[in-house]
């Protein structure tokens, strides 16, 4: 498993984007070392990464559970989505 994957599986997409929000406005300040700003932007795009795929995968499961024309689509058994 990707460090990535661990980290994206580990935090909840509410405490990923109040983490990213910290960030970007400590970087907004300007007040940073660049050094510390360069590390604090590289986990702002990790934290962005983890953001856009935990909304692609809520995208996912909408889609699964209503169909084009607004009509929830009824649950299926496990078995028979495989």
């Amino acid at each position: 498993m990707k460090n990535n994957e661990k980290h994206s599986d580990e935090i909840t997409f509410e405490n990923a984007m109040e983490k990213l929000e910290e960030i970007v406005e400590m970087l907004e300040e300007g007040e940073v070392p660049l050094e510390k700003a360069i590390t604090m932007y590289q986990e702002g795009m990790t934290l962005s990464k983890v953001c856009h795929e935990k909304l692609q995968n809520v995208e996912k499961q909408m889609d699964k559970i209503v169909e084009e024309d607004g009509e929830i689509k009824p649950l299926l058994d496990k078995e028979e989505e495989e």
